[in-house]
């Protein structure tokens, strides 16, 4: 399929704010749906179509696909490169903007999240889907490899935040693939990666989720300040609460919030719970 050829005879321009990118290598197509974990028994929900590469991958390996895309100019484009695919339906809209619970009525039971991610979106859509959906099994997505190193990081590295501690109190996560930027039409300015997130909400006991995306959010919010000072000021804490509850959990009144693992994360956050 000369996809250059096909966006041309559509007169197909690219857009900046939609942060298009397509990317046609075949072997790394395989890549992601194969590391995706897609059976002919999943159900697949594919967020950014674009062109449609990835989605016709996909459709042969799964046993459907519902693809959101918010560029409606696309329609000429996918109707071409999705030409005699009965197992895929195209949803032009805007995916992060679509209810959890109208996206997963659409796909009528539980799914796979397989995506090429535009990078200003990468965060907020990702925390979409570990916060509030109810039947995603995995998400494999295509992210700035920044980003995907971020959601992988180990306490205490540079890369650790508050979206890694976030990600994996609910789900295991690994690197699938790295992919040079040479492999996208047009050429982005950075590398990709293709995360793969395995949804797990009984992985840790979290009494309360509020407070525990809360506790994630305030370690994080200045990094140069220890975690007792973060406490303060985010919870409203006298100093001897907040050192208190770190001694509570054997931790170091002088850490930093990026020294905790996930884990310490929510028996923390279980302790102001209760």
């Amino acid at each position: 399929m000369d996809l250059k050829k096909i966006l041309q005879e559509n007169n197909f321009s690219f857009k900046k704010n939609f942060g298009q990118n397509f990317l046609s290598d075949n072997t790394i197509l395989e890549q992601i749906a194969v590391g995706a974990g897609v059976t002919k028994e999943d159900r697949v929900l594919e967020i950014g179509v674009g062109a449609g590469t990835l989605t016709r991958v996909l459709s042969s390996h799964a046993k459907k696909v519902v693809g959101y895309e918010i560029d409606k100019s696309l329609k000429g484009v996918l109707d071409k490169t999705l030409n005699g695919l009965d197992n895929v339906e195209i949803v032009f809209a805007d995916a992060l903007k679509t209810s959890i619970e109208e996206i997963e009525k659409k796909i009528g039971g539980e799914y796979r999240v397989v995506a090429n991610i535009p990078y200003y979106i990468t965060s907020p859509l990702i925390m979409k889907f570990v916060d509030t959906a109810t039947k995603c099994k995995s998400i494999t997505a295509m992210i700035q490899k920044e980003v995907a190193e971020r959601i992988c990081a180990k306490e205490g590295t540079a890369d650790y935040g508050s979206i890694t501690v976030g990600v994996n109190a609910v789900a295991n996560t690994s690197i699938i693939v790295n992919v040079d930027k040479t492999k996208f039409y047009p050429m982005p300015k950075v590398d990709s990666a293709v995360v793969h997130i395995v949804m797990d909400k009984t992985k840790y006991d979290i009494v309360d989720i509020k407070i525990f995306r809360d506790l994630v959010r305030c370690a994080f919010s200045s990094r140069r300040k220890t975690f007792v000072n973060n406490l303060i000021n985010n919870f409203k804490f006298t100093r001897e609460q907040a050192e208190n509850l770190l001694v509570s959990q054997n931790l170091d009144i002088m850490c930093r919030g990026e020294t905790l693992s996930p884990l310490q994360f929510v028996q923390l956050a279980n302790s102001i719970a209760k």
